[in-house]
């Protein structure tokens, strides 16, 4: 039987981490990182903000992505907040054709706020994709039937373990 391409999934609240992790372990595992949010600031580049279809949009295309990588068997890392009602669904049928692994990024709620918070004051433009009206403090990861590693972001986490579980 032929290795399954790996789907390392980075997710976590607004302002846990999750983007920076998930750079990093795309970086250390030579594959290609694919961000929920980097499509919609694309989508919002293209046409502006339209709260009402941006979101699902982004995420459409950010599973079709996803697919078409697997499919052509590459293996990638794919971040984004995953709550668990929400997109769980749409992560089952991955199952049967990668490797799907999940790195939860935890923190406080009270830390993630002040790094959201801290973001948009570097960054005054982020607001048109990420308006800070959206910052939720209720977050509930995924609790699938796959691999999951929690991993604490308040402070530089443990590449080493977490490369390891991965690999």
């Amino acid at each position: 039987m032929a290795a399954k391409p790996l789907l390392a999934i980075v997710t976590g609240r607004a302002g846990a981490g999750k983007t920076t992790l998930a750079h990093e372990l795309a970086f250390r595992l030579r594959c290609p990182k694919l961000s929920r949010d980097e499509i919609k600031e694309g989508l919002v580049r293209t046409s502006g903000p339209t709260p009402k279809d941006v979101q699902l949009q982004a995420t459409d295309a950010f599973f079709d992505a996803v697919r078409l990588l697997i499919e052509a068997e590459v293996s990638l890392v794919a971040e984004a907040a995953f709550q668990h009602q929400v997109w769980s669904a749409k992560l089952k049928p991955f199952f049967e054709v990668a490797d799907v692994r999940i790195v939860v990024c935890d923190v406080s709620a009270e830390v993630a706020r002040s790094r959201v918070l801290r973001r948009a004051e570097l960054d005054p433009d982020r607001e048109r994709s990420h308006p800070l009206k959206d910052i939720s403090e209720e977050y509930e990861p995924p609790r699938l039937e796959v691999p999951t590693l929690m991993v604490d972001t308040s402070s530089e986490p443990g590449l080493a373990a977490i490369l390891d579980f991965l690999n």
